[in-house]
Formats: structure tokens, sequence, C-alpha cells
């Protein structure tokens, strides 16, 4: 059977792409090394690894066994990390999966407010750009609670947190600046938008929205980088789309209400068996946090 030590040597040398770096990483002879790479083979029934001239090669097999693999070394690793705060040996280490827009608007009060009530506890926040890399994340074992749209493959326990809102972003010299109401997507059909990025969740959002309004959105500029997309409508590139939450204070263009409304539903999704320290956080999470660090439904 492999052992996570076995399954640890794997990964570095995928990761290394070498036996000799992996090998000074892990602290360990080349020859000991290639020996537990040879046994954890034997184990599973066949080569993992093509030796190349320069270079190390995943077999078909062996892209079929690393996502386990690093699975399976995440898993150990809050092992021992839920192990350490329950024993009170020290303060332990959250990891905090989100999408980008929730890491921008949502989270970081809930941080603060945490880190006031634990600084013992460390938090390592990971960002996707899109739910599925989110839920792939967390199902690969790479997180202790997850952040965002409800989850299409999650078999744990899902929390929902609230309705986030969207709004339209103009310019304030925008003819329809002037009208503080809710815009129509569909009077802005022949505007050029600021778009997100193919391989951000918000591209599909935006897409979706302008057609339940009857067009699709012609693209001025697509942004890499969620933050940038309102700073960008605000400059008169076009409209934008975004999450109210993540419009940052003392901007200088409007946001408007989108009419028909845009929203989703945020969740928030842990192991089956979560620790008491992710189920705090997820409790504090439900909640919101205000600028002072006390509880706050939101939105």
């Amino acid at each position: 059977m492999a052992t996570l030590r076995q399954l640890e040597y794997l990964v570095t040398v995928v990761e290394t792409g070498s036996f000799t770096q992996a090998a000074e990483l892990l602290h360990v002879t080349q020859p000991a090394l290639s020996h537990q790479i040879r046994a954890l083979e034997t184990s599973l029934g066949g080569p993992l690894l093509e030796r190349l001239p320069r270079a190390v090669r995943l077999t078909p097999l062996g892209r079929a066994v690393l996502p386990h693999a690093r699975a399976a070394l995440n898993d150990a690793q809050r092992l021992h990390a839920a192990a350490r705060r329950v024993a009170g040996l020290d303060g332990g280490e959250l990891e905090v999966a989100t999408v980008y827009s929730v890491s921008l608007g949502i989270l970081p009060p809930v941080l603060r407010a945490w880190r006031r009530r634990h600084p013992e506890v460390r938090i390592r926040l990971r960002e996707y750009p899109h739910t599925v890399r989110l839920e792939e994340a967390m199902i690969a074992g790479q997180a202790d609670l997850a952040i965002g749209p409800a989850p299409a493959r999650w078999e744990g326990p899902v929390r929902d947190l609230g309705v986030e809102e969207f709004v339209v972003v103009l310019p304030p010299d925008d003819p329809l600046a002037a009208h503080p109401g809710p815009v129509a997507l569909s009077a802005l059909a022949d505007r050029d938008w600021v778009h997100f990025a193919p391989g951000n969740g918000l591209a599909e959002l935006l897409d979706r929205s302008c057609a339940d309004a009857g067009f699709q959105p012609r693209v001025a500029v697509r942004a890499e980088q969620t933050s940038a997309a309102p700073l960008l409508a605000a400059a008169g590139l076009g409209p934008a789309l975004v999450p109210a939450s993540i419009i940052p204070s003392g901007f200088d263009g409007v946001a408007l209400r989108a009419d028909p409304p845009v929203r989703r539903t945020l969740t928030a999704y842990t192991r089956t068996r979560p620790d008491p320290l992710t189920t705090a956080f997820a409790e504090l999470l439900a909640f919101g946090a205000e600028p002072g660090g006390r509880a706050a439904r939101w939105p």
C-alpha cells in the first residue's frame, strides 16, 4: 500500500521536474528517492514517471494518481493541524478558499473581526477566478472552508450566507448617471462594456445577464483583475457589472442597481466533519462583520 512519504516523494518530483532537485528538497539521497518511487509504482501496478534526458514526465497512470496524492497530503496536513488545535499545542492554521470578488468585498471585514477574536490563528487564503476552480480545490482537499456560489458537486455541509447584489458602474458624467434609480441593462445594449477575462466567473454572469436582457455585450476591454473593472468603468471605458461589495470607498464613479436585479446566492461549504475552529469561522462569516469587528448581517 502507498505511504504518505511515497506520495510526498512523487508530488515533489513532479513539482520540481527533477529527481535531483526533489532529493535536495526532501533531504534524502537520490537512490533512496528512486527506490521509494519504484516501490510506489510496484504498489500501484505500473510506472508513474517517464524519465527523460533532462526532465520527468507523468505517465497516464501517474496523471491519474497525482490529484489523489496531493489530496491525501493536504488531508494529512489538516489532520495534524486539527490535532494541534484540539491539543492546544499552538493556534493552528485555517485554510480558506474563495473566488476573487468575495475576497475583495465581503471577506476583509470578516477576517479583521476574526483576527481580533483569534489573533493566534493563522489564515491562509486561496483565491480562484471561477467557482468551478474553487469547487475543484475543495474536492482536492486544498482548504478547510470555501466561500462562493453554491457548489454543484459538493457532498458535505453547505451553508447559505445570503444574496449578493450586482450594480452597474458608469462614469459620473454619463447621462444615465443623472438618474439615481435602477438602470435597465437593455438601455446599455449599444455600449461597449468593461468585460472580464474568459476564465473569470463574472464573465459568464455578465454574458448571461445581458442575454436575459436581449443582447450580447460588446467588449471594450477585458479585465484580468476583478478589482480593475469598476475603476475602468468609472474612467469611461464602458459600463461594468460588478458585485456592490467590491466598490471601493471614495469611488468617483456611479454605481446603480440593475433592472431587473442581478443577484447570486453565496454559500460556505466545509468538510463533512468540520473541526471547531472551522465551524467558528463559518458562524462569523454567516453574519459578516462591521468595521469595528462586531458581527453584522449582510448584505
